[in-house]
């Protein structure tokens, strides 16, 4: 059987989801709105999702899904977190959406509906998984899939290890209270590394399949439990949307032909950790060879740790914007400076669709099988990282090899039209 080709029966399948899965701008969003996509060319699919109910309607999922429910996220205040934190067990992120409605709402659907499929996506909703698993009871349907985005308990191990090594940055006033906020950062982390341990192999142990987006995330979650069987279904690109011809940006400015780009959810820690890294470790050296040079940070919601970046002339931080590709395709070079994360990186598969040149950490790349220097270039240490850059800044052949080079890569293997078969082999017989 080809990787393209479909396979199995058509089945009913409920698909849970975190936040609503549309727009596909980024992360979550966009794997669980390719998949969805995917599966309802041969499926029936009902969605129930957190999110806002009256902005969920006229979306190109009211024609992909049979039925579609949404119910508002809980609210958490501050106040609620610590409490978590020091009155649970619990990791942070099995405190996150605890809503009695979507209970009711999943147990409505499981009575009304002879569901083959629930497919719960992410560790967050992992209380709905067990939901489900008490409604069953010693049935075997419906099948009960757990598509584990990140493995988390690996994240937080590494922002762990990044706080417990990170130096206060030179120069930076009040360097002991930085001090002390990443001591409790890592405090933080440390803690729900060992809970998410014991939390993330029950989730995985209670369902029926296990997804992991990358060889390495399969890895780190057998390396909890010798039972467990992960199967890889990894993150994909739409081929298609981020080849097509882009309009340039009219209206606002846009990176210059000596710029760099970086995209992703701003609020997100590891994307936040990355932009702070690289503005105050790399971006010097560069500017010191090429003082022209600006460093795009394309993606809503900007931490409050980012403010600190606003009055450099040479960052720009632009929020949420309606379509990242101009911004990917009037830069020079695309930048991934991760040093927490796992899974793997939808940024990469876009960035190489779009053709760019790409510079990035070990870890930012993590979960593809790709060459460096033939896809990509890859360097960790800041004065590597600049000296790369420059190097592609100064050379636009080999910035045009390795352009045409990732786009192919990405072409190749990482097509949504090529991934979503290997999750409908998972339901029929457990392998991609």
């Amino acid at each position: 059987m080809s990787p393209g080709e479909m396979s199995g029966t058509s089945k009913k399948i409920l698909v849970l989801t975190p936040q609503f899965p549309y727009p596909p701008h980024q992360g979550t969003a966009l794997r669980n709105y390719n998949l969805i996509a995917g599966l309802a060319r041969r499926h029936e699919v009902h969605l129930l999702s957190f999110g806002d109910p009256d902005g969920s309607h006229g979306t190109p999922l009211d024609e992909l899904c049979r039925s579609i429910q949404v119910v508002h996220p809980p609210q958490r205040s501050m106040r609620h977190r610590v409490q978590g934190l020091f009155l649970s067990r619990l990791p942070d992120m099995a405190q996150r959406l605890p809503s009695a409605q979507f209970r009711a709402a999943l147990s409505a659907i499981l009575e009304r509906e002879n569901l083959d499929v629930v497919e719960v996506e992410g560790i967050e909703l992992a209380q709905y998984l067990f939901q489900v698993a008490d409604w069953r009871g010693d049935q075997k349907r419906p099948l009960l899939v757990f598509d584990d985005h990140n493995c988390e308990y690996v994240l937080q191990q590494r922002a762990f290890e990044t706080d417990s090594r990170r130096r206060a940055p030179s120069g930076v006033q009040g360097s002991v209270r930085a001090q002390a906020r990443r001591s409790v950062g890592a405090a933080y982390s440390y803690v729900q590394w060992q809970r998410l341990r014991g939390y993330e192999r029950r989730a995985c142990l209670t369902a029926d399949r296990v997804v992991a987006v990358s060889e390495t995330d399969a890895e780190a979650l057998r390396d909890l439990d010798p039972g467990l069987h992960p199967v890889v279904v990894p993150n994909g690109v739409d081929m298609a949307f981020y080849t097509e011809v882009v309009p340039p940006l009219e209206y606002r400015r846009g990176p210059g032909e000596s710029d760099l780009v970086f995209t992703g959810k701003m609020d997100f820690r590891p994307n936040v950790d990355a932009v702070l890294w690289f503005a105050r470790e790399v971006l010097p050296l560069i500017r010191q060879d090429a003082p022209q040079v600006r460093f795009w940070v394309v993606g809503k919601n900007p931490h409050a740790r980012l403010a600190s970046l606003a009055g450099d002339p040479a960052v720009e931080l632009t929020g949420w914007v309606e379509d990242v590709r101009p911004y990917i395709a009037e830069a020079a070079v695309y930048v991934i400076p991760l040093r927490i994360g796992g899974g793997t990186r939808l940024k990469v598969l876009e960035a190489m669709a779009m053709g760019k040149a790409i510079v990035s950490t070990a870890l930012g790349c993590e979960g593809f099988d790709l060459i460096a220097d033939q896809e990509l270039v890859i360097a960790d240490a800041p004065a590597e990282f600049a000296a790369a850059v420059l190097a592609l800044l100064g050379d636009p052949e080999r910035r045009e090899r390795l352009s045409r080079a990732a786009r192919r890569f990405a072409e190749s293997r990482y097509d949504w039209r090529m991934i979503v078969p290997k999750l409908e082999r998972v339901y029929e017989t457990g392998n991609a």
